[in-house]
């Protein structure tokens, strides 16, 4: 696996989105099962791993708390605050509107709680990088970030990163302490920060994280309709999912297979190799609860797409619908 560095910690470039395995995408898998991958990982080299208090209501924290706390020093330890899943924990809840099923807080106070709570549910005394998970309309930026900087210094978090924020929240951010990383959606068919973001972090040092580049699973080819999703699965209710748009964005994964068939890879692996190729800063965090997934998607590591690749990529059409329902969609870029 190729290397990249945040500071003096290097860690595989293709790193493993943890979500999955609690919450979103139909069940869980059982514990056994989802230690198995995270062993497998290890193993490839995929040894950047990415939670967030949000999944499963802390329970995707709790069950990386089982392999963590043995190999400690082999992981890169990413977690996340702001999205509100325990409004006792917020003040914000007096400024919301009281029909918003979606609160954001960014404010010292509950930063400090949550830290604390997270380092709990996942058994260590500090996580390598510390994400503020969408940005808070109500709070400065430069406040919210004061508070992670305060963290830096307790030594309960090593590194600062900001997920789905603007280019302009970028920059004022990275005058109070210097940002570690961006996580924000990066795909084939989620190219929203390719020509503002992506370069501005590179400018800066910054990392750039990329979720999703499989397009929520969708660039894999592997779903035809909506009946191969669970009924608890979210991606239901995903406008890009939504049975008008799902023939269309077919096309999509078409393009990408005329690809991938040069290159006798799978259409995921093709969308993976893409999203590397948008700059030496860029990393990714595909999630998979199965083994045979996660292997598919290490082995993306050695593909090395052309110009002429790069190209007939740079042609695929933008899909059709938003990349998340109308009330997710005020968060992001923000």
């Amino acid at each position: 696996m190729k290397q990249h560095v945040i500071g003096s910690q290097s860690f595989g470039r293709i790193g493993l989105g943890c979500m999955g395995m609690s919450w979103a995408y139909g069940p869980g898998g059982e514990l056994d099962s989802n230690l198995a991958v995270l062993d497998r990982a290890l193993e490839l080299g995929v040894n950047h791993w990415d939670t967030a208090d949000l999944y499963g209501q802390g329970e995707n924290e709790k069950l990386l708390s089982h392999r963590v706390s043995q190999v400690r020093d082999q992981i890169f330890l990413a977690t996340k605050f702001a999205n509100v899943f325990d409004r006792t924990l917020t003040s914000h809840q007096d400024q919301v509107a009281a029909s918003s099923p979606w609160i954001v807080d960014g404010t010292p106070e509950y930063i400090r709680k949550c830290i604390d709570l997270s380092l709990a549910r996942l058994g260590v005394d500090h996580v390598d990088l510390y994400y503020q998970h969408r940005v808070d309309p109500l709070v400065p930026i430069e406040e919210t970030v004061g508070a992670l900087a305060e963290l830096v210094q307790a030594g309960k978090i090593k590194h600062i990163g900001l997920s789905e924020p603007s280019a302009d929240t970028i920059r004022r951010a990275h005058k109070v302490h210097p940002i570690a990383a961006v996580q924000s959606e990066l795909s084939l068919w989620t190219q929203d920060y390719v020509h503002d973001v992506v370069p501005l972090t590179g400018e800066l040092g910054i990392t750039f994280v990329a979720y999703s580049p499989l397009g929520r699973g969708f660039l894999t080819g592997k779903y035809k309709s909506l009946e191969d999703f669970a009924a608890d699965d979210w991606r239901r209710n995903n406008p890009r999912y939504a049975e008008e748009a799902f023939a269309a964005n077919m096309a999509i994964v078409d393009q990408v297979q005329a690809v991938a068939n040069r290159h006798q890879a799978t259409t995921g692996q093709i969308a993976l190799a893409w999203v590397l190729a948008q700059g030496q800063h860029v990393v990714t965090i595909p999630g998979t609860k199965r083994i045979p997934y996660l292997e598919e998607n290490a082995a993306a590591d050695s593909l090395v797409l052309s110009p002429t690749d790069l190209a007939e990529l740079g042609s695929v059409q933008p899909p059709v619908g938003e990349r998340y329902p109308e009330t997710a969609m005020q968060y992001v870029n923000g």
